[in-house]
């Protein structure tokens, strides 16, 4: 009868010091391997790319892209390069030649309406970017080359 009661209360014991150790190892930790997460928001407007801000730190990047219009659909492309944002190689309706010198198509935001938001997230190591526009549109017989006409802008991460 006395072991059964010893057996008892190391049971009680045990229980007492294992429930804290298997709470606390079903909850993990509580940061993700990776880097950094940040999250980038960034409108979209005739003839302009605006982020928020102009740098993140490396690591996870989600792009938040709203496109304000007030008419064309946008896309967002980011671009690492060296080159500045005036400066990407382009062909001769004023588009980026997307495989030309000097460029590396990290990914993009594949076009979308006025008045929605689209989020894509890139794995962006330090280093210079560059965010584009690179749609084209006919209009009253005229190219418009998103692009040319002014959608980009210089993303640095740190």
């Amino acid at each position: 009868m006395r072991m059964a009661a010893m057996r008892g209360r190391w049971a009680v014991v045990l229980s007492a010091f294992a429930a804290p150790v298997l709470l606390l190892a079903a909850c993990g930790g509580g940061e993700e391997a990776g880097g950094a997460r940040t999250t980038v928001d960034v409108r979209l407007q005739e003839w302009a790319v605006l982020p928020a801000q102009a740098s993140s730190p490396a690591g996870q990047i989600t792009f938040r892209a709203e496109n304000t219009g007030p008419e064309d659909e946008h896309e967002l492309v980011v671009i690492r390069t060296d080159l500045a944002p005036d400066a990407l190689p382009v062909r001769d309706d004023g588009s980026v030649d997307e495989e030309g010198a000097g460029i590396q198509i990290v990914g993009e935001i594949e076009e979308f309406a006025v008045g929605q938001t689209e989020s894509q997230t890139f794995d962006l190591s330090e280093g210079k970017y560059v965010l584009i526009c690179n749609l084209m549109h006919t209009e009253h017989g005229a190219t418009e080359a998103h692009y040319r006409m002014g959608m980009r802008a210089a993303f640095t991460v740190t």
